[in-house]
This record gives C-alpha cells, sequence and structure tokens, in this order.
C-alpha cells in the first residue's frame, strides 16, 4: 500500500481532490442558537413548545435603556425625541410592539364608561408635573431604580430568524444614531447572538492563524529540517481544509464551539505525523533506504497511529450520546474531523516523503541521549511501592475535592468578563429587575372554572407575592395584572388601588374584563381562561441559585397553595438552559460511558485479553480525577462546557497508552522478556510520547488565550489533563504491567 506507485497515486488524488475544494469553495456559515443547549427527549422541553404555541416565545424581546445625558430624563425634549424613536421602531415589519412609559395608557371606569389616558402626558409643564407624581408605580419596571433611564420593550416577531434578527438589530440602531442618543444598556437574543457570531468570527480565523503559527514553531524544534517542516505543515492545512469543507457541504453551521476545531484537527494531524517521522527519522540513521523506511515505517505504525486517532475521535462522537443537541453536533463533527485529517495524513505523507528529497541533518545524525528516560525507568523499578502509593493518595484527594464541587452555570458563561453585553445584562438587573425571562405556567384545577374566579386570584396572589420575595422587585405580569389594573381603572387610577379588590368589586368588572383581556398586548390568559402564564424577568443569579429558588416555590406551592383551585408548573428557556447545566453529570456519565466501553474493546480486541484492557483505563481515569483537583483548585465549576471535557480527555489521552501498548506488544512477539520489553519501550515509544504531549499541551494551551469560556477551560483543563496522562502513561503504566509478567510472557511465547 505505501510503495512509491501507490504512494504517488494517493498524492495525485489528493491534489485533485484540493483543486475542487478550491473551484467549488464551500462558503461557510457562523450560528449561534443559545436553545441548542436545552435538553432533548425531555418532557420539560415538550411542554415549553406547547407553552409557546398557545402563548409566546418568552426571548423574544430586546431591553433598551436611554437616558438623557444632557439633563433630566423627564425633560419634554428628550421624552419628544425618545417617542419619535419609538414610534420608528414600532414601524419596523419585525417589530410587534413597544411598550415604554412613553406610550403606556391607563384605562379609566367613569360615568360614561372605559376610556384611556397617558400614563405620562408632558405636553405643558402642569401635565408633567401631575402626571410625573404618579411613576413610582413603575420603578424597577418601565423606569430604572435610580431614576436616569426609562425602558423601551421591545417585542420582536415571533421565531425570528438570525438573518432577520440582524437586519432588525442594525436598523434600531441605525434609528438611535440619527436622533443622535446612546443607549445607556441593550440587551436581547437579537442582540446577543448577532455580537456573539462576530466575536466567533474573530476567534475562529485567530485561532486558525494562531494554530499554523504554533505548528510550525514545534515543527522547527522537532525536526529542524526544512522537509521536516514544510511536509507536515502542508498536510496539517490541506487536512484542516478538508474537513471544514467537507463539514460545511454537509451543511453544519460554525458554531461557539467551532472556534477550537481547527486547533484540535491540526494537533491530532500533528501528534499523528510525529509517531511516523520520528520513526522514519531513526530509520534512516541506521542506515535504511529511504524508499524501504517509508514502507517499514508506515506499514509497522499505521495500525497503532489509526486506533489512536479512532480512539480520539470515538472521545469527541461519545458525545452524541448526551441530550444536548449543541454538545451533540461538537462531537460528531470534531470526531469526523479527526478521521479527515488521518486520512489527509495518509493519503499525503507517504508521496511527499518519496517526492521530495530527504537529507537527515547533522542536528538529527548524532547519537540520541536516552540517559534521563533510561535513569528515569530504573528509578521506577527502585521505588515501585512508594509510586503506586502516591498515584493512589493523590487520586484519593482529587475525588475527595472534586466532590465538593458545585453544578453552576450562568447564560453568559461564554463571555469575558469585561464584555460590553455582560455589563448591560448586568444594569438591567441592577435597576430594572432582571434581564432573563421567568416563566410560570398557571391553569385551574378541579374545583375552579377560570383563572379569574376569585378564590383562585387570592392563591395566584399568594404565588405572586412569593415570586416577588425569592426573585427581587421585578413586576410579574399574570391574570391577577389584568384584574388589578381594572380595579385600578374603577378608582380613577389611583396607584393605591393597584391591587386585588374585594370579591363584591370583583364580580362587578365582569365586562370591563372580558373587554380587556380581549384587546390587552400581554397574553397571559387562554381563550378560555383555564390557562395562562406568570411572566417576568430575573437577574442571572446562575443555574445552582435558581435550581435553590425554583425549588423554594415549588415547596411554597405545595404546602400553601390549594392544587384544586390553581396548578402552577415551571417553564421558559432560563428553566430549560438551568435544567441542562443541572444534567452535566449525567450527561458525563453517558460520554465517559460510551467512550470507556469503545476503548475497551479496542484494546481488548488488539490484545486479545480483558484484564489487559482494564490495565490500560486505569492510567487513562486518573487524569480525569486529577482534572477534578484542578478545578477545586482553581474554583472552576460544573457546567455543560466543562463537564464534556472529561470524555474529550479521556479519548485524547488515552493515544499514549495504546502506542506504548503496541510498541510492547511488538518487543514481546519478538520474543523479549517483559521487563526488557517494557525498558525499550520506555526508551523508544517515551520519546515519541513525551513529543506528541508537548504538541498536545501546547496547542490546547493556545485556547486558553480564548474569550469565550467554553474555549479557555477546553484549553486549561485538556492541557493539563495531557500533563497528568503523560504522568500516568509513564510512571504508573510500566508499575501496573509488571504483576502480570508470567501471563505476558506465557501469552507470547504461545
Amino acid at each position: 500500500m505505501f510503495r512509491k506507485s501507490t504512494a504517488y497515486t494517493f498524492l495525485v488524488s489528493a491534489v485533485l481532490l484540493c483543486v475542487l475544494l478550491a473551484v467549488f469553495r464551500p462558503i461557510p456559515q457562523f450560528n449561534y442558537d443559545f436553545e441548542t443547549f436545552f435538553p432533548q427527549n425531555d418532557e420539560d422541553l415538550d411542554f415549553y413548545q406547547n407553552f409557546k404555541s398557545q402563548f409566546e416565545n418568552d426571548n423574544d424581546y430586546l431591553l433598551v435603556a436611554l437616558g438623557n445625558e444632557t439633563g433630566e430624563l423627564l425633560s419634554p425634549g428628550f421624552l419628544t425625541k425618545a417617542t419619535s424613536i419609538q414610534d420608528e421602531i414600532q414601524r419596523f415589519n419585525q417589530v410587534d410592539t413597544v411598550i415604554s412609559i412613553l406610550n403606556l395608557e391607563q384605562p379609566i371606569i367613569g360615568i360614561f364608561g372605559l376610556r384611556s389616558r397617558e400614563v405620562l402626558d408632558w405636553s405643558d409643564d402642569n401635565s408633567l408635573g401631575k402626571t410625573s407624581s404618579n411613576l413610582d408605580q413603575y420603578s424597577s419596571q418601565l423606569i430604572s431604580k435610580d431614576g436616569n433611564a426609562l425602558l423601551l420593550w421591545i417585542k420582536n416577531e415571533q421565531n425570528i430568524s438570525k438573518s432577520d434578527g440582524d437586519s432588525l438589530y442594525s436598523s434600531i440602531k441605525s434609528v438611535f444614531k440619527k436622533h443622535g442618543i446612546q443607549p445607556l444598556a441593550v440587551a436581547g437574543k437579537i442582540q446577543t447572538q448577532g455580537d456573539f457570531i462576530k466575536l466567533m468570527q474573530n476567534e475562529f480565523g485567530l485561532f486558525f492563524g494562531g494554530s499554523i503559527l504554533l505548528m510550525l514553531l514545534l515543527l522547527v524544534l522537532i525536526f529542524r529540517s526544512w522537509w521536516g517542516v514544510i511536509i507536515p505543515l502542508l498536510v496539517l492545512i490541506i487536512g484542516v481544509a478538508w474537513a471544514f469543507g467537507l463539514l460545511i457541504l454537509l451543511g453544519k453551521p460554525l458554531d461557539v464551539m467551532s472556534i477550537m476545531q481547527p486547533t484540535i484537527f491540526m494537533i491530532v494531524g500533528l501528534s499523528a505525523l510525529i509517531h511516523f517521522f520520528t520513526h522514519f527519522i531513526k530509520k534512516l540513521k541506521e542506515g535504511d533506504e529511504k524508499g524501504a523506511a517509508i514502507r517499514a515505517v508506515f506499514k509497522e505504525l499505521v495500525v497503532p497511529v489509526w486506533l489512536t486517532v479512532l480512539t480520539t475521535a470515538l472521545g469527541f462522537i461519545s458525545l452524541y450520546f448526551t441530550t444536548i443537541p449543541a454538545l451533540q453536533d461538537f462531537g460528531w463533527t470534531t470526531g469526523l474531523g479527526v478521521l479527515v485529517m488521518f486520512l489527509a495524513v495518509i493519503s499525503l505523507a507517504p508521496g511527499l516523503l518519496y517526492l521530495i528529497p530527504i537529507r537527515i541533518p547533522k542536528s538529527l545524525q548524532e547519537t540520541e541521549k536516552l540517559t534521563l528516560l533510561l535513569k528515569i525507568f530504573s528509578w521506577q523499578l527502585k521505588h515501585k511501592k512508594s509510586i503506586r502509593l502516591s498515584f493512589l493518595g493523590i487520586t484519593l484527594l482529587c475525588i475527595a475535592l472534586g466532590s465538593t464541587l458545585k453544578i453552576n452555570g450562568y447564560l453568559l458563561d461564554n463571555l469575558p468578563i469585561d464584555h460590553p453585553i455582560r455589563h448591560d445584562f448586568e444594569y438591567f438587573d441592577m435597576q430594572f429587575g432582571g434581564s432573563n425571562p421567568l416563566e410560570i405556567y398557571i391553569s385551574v384545577g378541579e374545583k375552579a372554572n377560570s383563572l379569574l374566579d376569585y378564590n383562585v386570584l387570592l392563591e395566584l396572589g399568594k404565588v405572586e407575592a412569593k415570586i416577588h420575595e425569592l426573585f427581587g422587585e421585578g413586576q410579574a405580569i399574570s391574570p391577577l395584572t389584568l384584574v388589578k389594573s381594572i380595579n385600578q381603572a374603577q378608582n380613577q387610577g389611583d396607584v393605591k388601588a393597584f391591587q386585588l379588590p374585594s370579591r363584591g368589586q370583583r364580580q362587578r368588572m365582569d365586562k370591563w374584563l372580558d373587554k380587556v383581556v380581549k384587546e390587552s398586548d400581554a397574553k397571559v390568559l387562554s381563550a378560555d381562561q383555564k390557562s395562562g402564564r406568570i411572566s417576568a424577568r430575573a437577574p442571572d443569579l446562575g443555574s445552582l441559585k435558581m435550581t435553590m429558588l425554583r425549588a423554594e416555590l415549588t415547596e411554597f406551592v405545595r404546602q400553601e397553595i390549594n392544587p384544586d383551585l390553581l396548578q402552577v408548573r415551571w417553564t421558559g428557556t432560563a428553566y430549560l438552559i438551568d435544567k441542562g447545566h443541572k444534567s452535566v453529570t449525567l450527561q458525563m456519565a453517558k460520554g465517559l460511558g460510551v467512550a470507556f466501553l469503545l476503548v475497551g474493546v479496542i484494546v481488548g480486541f488488539l490484545f486479545r485479553s480483558w484484564r489487559i484492557s482494564f490495565l490500560v483505563l486505569i492510567p487513562n481515569f486518573i487524569p480525569l480525577i486529577w482534572m477534578l483537583g484542578l478545578m477545586y483548585i482553581l474554583g472552576i465549576e460544573f457546567k455543560l462546557t466543562t463537564a464534556i471535557l472529561f470524555t474529550v480527555a479521556f479519548g485524547i489521552a488515552v493515544d499514549d497508552s495504546i502506542h506504548f501498548m503496541s510498541r510492547l506488544k511488538h518487543e514481546l512477539v519478538l520474543g523479549k522478556n517483559l521487563i526488557y520489553a517494557l525498558k525499550r519501550t520506555f526508551l523508544e515509544t517515551g520519546k515519541a510520547i513525551v513529543l506528541t504531549t508537548i504538541v498536545l499541551t501546547a496547542g490546547f494551551g493556545l485556547l486558553i488565550f480564548s474569550q469565550f469560556g467554553v474555549t479557555h477551560f477546553t484549553g486549561l483543563l485538556i492541557s493539563a489533563s495531557m500533563i497528568f496522562a503523560l504522568l500516568a502513561d509513564l510512571m504508573l503504566l510500566p508499575l501496573l504491567l509488571l504483576p502480570l509478567k508470567k501471563m505476558w510472557e506465557k501469552k507470547f511465547k504461545k
């Protein structure tokens, strides 16, 4: 397969494929949809889908805080300009409605029937003074807590597409620019998705270029020859192009997790090339002819290298068995890309080695100094017990520390702390009661006919009071809000009357209430009045605290609310995202379980022994435990984007064990005893393992500089796990194999 003619055939085919890729160049599309982090096949997700069809999405809005930089907030000039801005935004096709203190009208019921009056009237100084004195009711809702900003609540069309959302947000920004007003803060889906994608595009190019430079530096340091730099670099760049070309042709858009894929593909490809090239150089130094060396190296190493690439790919692909679409997509696309990179290595490297003149530089012709590895191996044999106890002690300590880690995630986890989007969301959390949607589904019990029944409203009032106590100052909107507004209208707009009326007053407002329900923009009640919603906003407190608060409200409902009158159930996008974070242990267990099984089967098949398969898993399980300890030391919490790293780290770390065991098997097949075979494996394969660990650590270390949380923590934790895996493979694995000396020698002697 690796003779010159065959290698040239593969090389020509690869060149033709590159030409086709250049001619029919696929155009990448970037996308960010946080709903892909919802757990699938989940009854709460199914419930939310039905909830949306009955009511509406809880996150199709944009919050804009406007302040008057040149004077008071309630000055007529500023209010008039802000109204012009609001009216222009309202006319956009993708805008459903815009709500603010500027256009809010209050119903008034008098002797002539139902009429409306403006909540804020600035037509003259007298009207402004009179109406502005009653705005305390809207503090932390439509007016900031400090009184320096008013809120524009822009409700866009439901399920707006990414392109339409970008266009709408651009149009909204142009309106502010036209009127010379810079919002104090902006937060919402169409803004966040657009800014995320801009940052993704910048980082994708940055890390792709950075990965190429890093690979160039590593190749110069490792091989110190022009051909040892040019050939691998060419193979890596073409391999990445093939991988992304295939993914784009399959219709996969690039998302926030795609940023790290160029680096992953390159370091996996370079690790494979290091094993081939170091062994190739060794053959040339021993005097082998170039063609014979190429054939021998690729014939001998193609299976173990393929197995290491396969286990790496399977480590990623095992993420497909989680229930989170974002993780599933990242898993199968990265696994497929890793396999494509191996195809590029096998298709290009042999032909290029035949084609390009090869000369071993003097720096590589010198006798290798293996004294350090030899000393380490000798020291291991003398201190077997202390090494085993040390690994055991550190592992137990890390288990103890890791067991105290909390599961906690935030909506904007992936953004850097100082990013403007974070500051804007924090502003709304502080001044307007929150930026995250808080949704609760409500329905009547068996002994109630409507959510507007008086006894049901009493129960609903208890629930809203508890929500206010637990989640802050933001006003909840519900069927009870409609009743309170009618009561206020019957009392000529008196702020103190915004409360649940008496039973008799409630009975007398039916005809007005039916009219308000039909005309209200707030979709809080179903047509049959048997179901509805409590819709509010809350600060981004993190999934840990939000889960505790939700559990407290659920317990309150269980103990204090009559289920025959009112049924309460959590729903909404924020709830589903928090539930996804909460499921990290299950997601991690699924991914690791599949990865352990697949790797165990591969190793067991390779060595025809379940005991060997079990032993190989031990030094690759230890780095995962040590990662837990490192997370505790660094204060890194469990969340979806950190839990998956254990599966990824295992899939990559096991490569060194397979290389070690494959070389050991080769030595034993030659008839050498176990101690001597271990020494030869330690000295020869140990060097390649050290080099590949340096490559992996440096490659993933590059990701530490990302502004995205998921990319940053991937770089940090997997780089550390590679170092832990190196220690386990070189220091512990040989000592685990020694007790099986008789079994090994008998097996291979037979």
